[in-house]
């Protein structure tokens, strides 16, 4: 066992100085059989540690529930670095950011209407200490002073770019401590006065997170903690994507020389991140900012979480990877182990997809209704992710009058008996369909998609679906059937053989594949839904930049016939899609 302590202005691991230079991979963006390879091309590349956050919302999907198996074996990847000699930062904290869904936090917390967030609020510091309770005795046993690769672990995350309540740091660190866990504690947060004076405390070691200048942030952090080794926790290199903006890229020239700069002065690194992954499933997040609250500022991000990172999203090393190799070079002796290739890559073809459900004549199979007054939230009827069908019948004659949702969140199909008449987006300035009721009355649907939760700032505490009313002019609609779709299992879809294209509607067919490798779902034609591939939530999908192929790994295939099923909401040119050997 060692010790990782603070001497002076250095950091020391068994007593000898050390300049930590980690890499971030997140376990939870990538396939547990693709850890082991990540790992390597990390150390390959010259680091000597891997850092990863926890997300809280996949650990406990629910009150009553955990989860550390497969995808979230946490215990698993941190032994497997730890055989690669790699030692290991975890940053557990209650919130990560990380563009995930909630920022880590789980959706049920909303449940409560009285709920508040990242403060000391008795009820949210109950949820968070039943979490410690589950989490941290798994990793006390991989600490550095028990044997184990786990060097030091963080409180909270940019708590200083959220709220000033050191009451509630001061919480979270005891909760750590009493948990078992013993090295030494950090905070992170942004180099800006505001954010260190609200997000740190007195005598817990601070870093900062940073892309650039790195001189000037570490002077700022300077004058909040005199003395004691610098560090950036998140040096960001790249960055990440919404729906409708360009793909982020930082070219090697141009950031190489930061890092440089910055393992010149001593200092110790974490690269943000160094393989970025992917969000697969309902996993993303979402920005939002105040200045124009609920007009046109909502921004999901995509489904790849490639982040112009040294390794792209199917792993394989990037120029980005080279230069920062040849940087680290400078400051350790680099490993003498070979640099993995990249990952086979195939164009399996053109998948027709010649089996279709509609979403209507599904419901009875994959939802069970509920019936209520209002139109209620995602989480007030327990629901996670996914989707969500409000269902009314509204009487008649009535004439033309605007439909009116009351704070959509995020994304809403409307049909009047079985038929579309529009689509309401949070982001749009005009947020109102006319609709024209018949003497025989006429059925109301109103399909709402969770597009991501905010995952930073101080927008976060945002429900989903209807929040507050749905009305027809000023009238408001009650009398609701509402029918959960979180989209968890569609083995109890009843397909039939495609004669028309029922929207929104299941889309089903056969991949048949000889060679496993890593390939893309390419999608041309389709507008707007989620794909999966036997079974597994590949993710979101939208006819819009920057992203229009999904990423599928290899240990999703299995040889000879895969499923292939798209939930397409809009429609498509032809019920065909494309297996790609690159992303688009």
């Amino acid at each position: 066992m060692k010790t990782f302590a603070i001497s002076g202005d250095s950091f020391t691991y068994g007593g000898e100085p050390i300049q930590i230079i980690s890499g971030a991979l997140h376990y939870f963006r990538i396939l547990p059989e693709h850890w082991e390879d990540r790992l390597l091309k990390l150390k390959a590349c010259g680091l000597n540690a891997v850092e990863t956050y926890m997300p809280w919302n996949h650990h406990q999907p629910s009150p009553d529930q955990f989860c550390f198996e497969g995808m979230l074996d946490v215990v698993r990847f941190i032994q497997m670095a730890h055989q690669l000699d790699l030692m290991v930062i975890v940053r557990p904290s209650p919130y990560i950011c990380a563009e995930w869904e909630f920022g880590g936090l789980p959706a049920w917390l909303l449940a409560d209407p009285g709920m508040r967030l990242r403060c000391m609020h008795p009820a949210y510091l109950v949820a968070v200490e039943r979490y410690h309770a589950a989490v941290l005795p798994l990793l006390a046993p991989l600490q550095c002073t028990q044997g184990g690769p786990i060097i030091a672990m963080q409180i909270e995350n940019e708590y200083g770019s959220y709220g000033n309540d050191h009451q509630y740091l001061r919480f979270l660190e005891d909760s750590i401590r009493a948990h078992g866990v013993d090295v030494l504690l950090m905070t992170s947060d942004g180099p800006t006065e505001p954010m260190l004076q609200g997000g740190t405390l007195p005598h817990v070691h601070k870093t900062a997170n940073f892309g650039s200048h790195p001189l000037d942030a570490f002077r700022t952090l300077r004058k909040y903690q005199p003395g004691g080794p610098m560090m950036c926790m998140e040096f960001w290199n790249g960055w990440f994507d919404h729906w409708g903006a360009p793909h982020h890229t930082r070219a090697s020239e141009d950031v190489a020389p930061d890092l440089d700069a910055l393992l010149a002065t001593g200092a110790s690194v974490n690269i943000y991140m160094f393989h970025g992954g992917t969000n697969f499933g309902f996993s993303n997040g979402a920005n939002c900012t105040p200045e124009a609250k609920g007009v046109q500022n909502y921004q999901p991000t995509v489904t790849s979480y490639d982040y112009d990172a040294p390794l792209n999203e199917a792993g394989d090393p990037t120029p980005k990877y080279e230069a920062f190799r040849n940087v680290i070079g400078k400051y350790r002796t680099l490993p003498d182990i070979p640099v993995p290739g990249p990952s086979p890559k195939a164009a399996y073809g053109a998948v027709e997809l010649t089996h279709q459900a509609g979403l209507f004549d599904s419901l009875s199979q994959i939802s069970d209704g509920v019936r209520r007054t209002n139109p209620e939230t995602m989480e007030e009827l327990g629901q996670n992710y996914g989707f969500i069908l409000y269902r009314t019948h509204v009487a008649g004659p009535r004439p033309a009058e605007n439909l009116v949702l009351q704070e959509v969140r995020d994304r809403a199909h409307i049909f009047v008996n079985g038929e579309f008449r529009g689509v309401f987006y949070r982001n749009d300035l005009e947020t109102t369909i006319p609709v024209e009721i018949p003497a025989e009355g006429a059925q109301l649907d109103i399909l709402v998609e969770n597009m991501g939760r905010v995952n930073y700032g101080p927008l976060m505490n945002e429900r989903k679906g209807v929040t507050e009313g749905i009305r027809l002019g000023n009238q408001f609609l009650f009398g609701w059937e509402i029918f959960c779709l979180p989209l968890e299992d569609l083995s109890s879809v009843p397909f039939t053989e495609a004669t028309a294209r029922a929207l929104p509607g299941f889309f089903r067919g056969t991949l048949h594949v000889e060679t496993l490798a890593d390939t893309f779902l390419s999608l041309p034609g389709w507008t707007k839904g989620v794909a999966f591939i036997n079974g597994f939530n590949l993710g979101r999908y939208w006819n819009q930049e920057p992203h229009r192929a999904l990423y599928v790994p290899a240990p999703l295939l299995r040889a000879g016939a895969n499923e292939v099923i798209l939930f397409e909401l809009e429609g498509m040119k032809q019920a065909i899609v494309e297996f790609r050997d690159s992303p688009i």
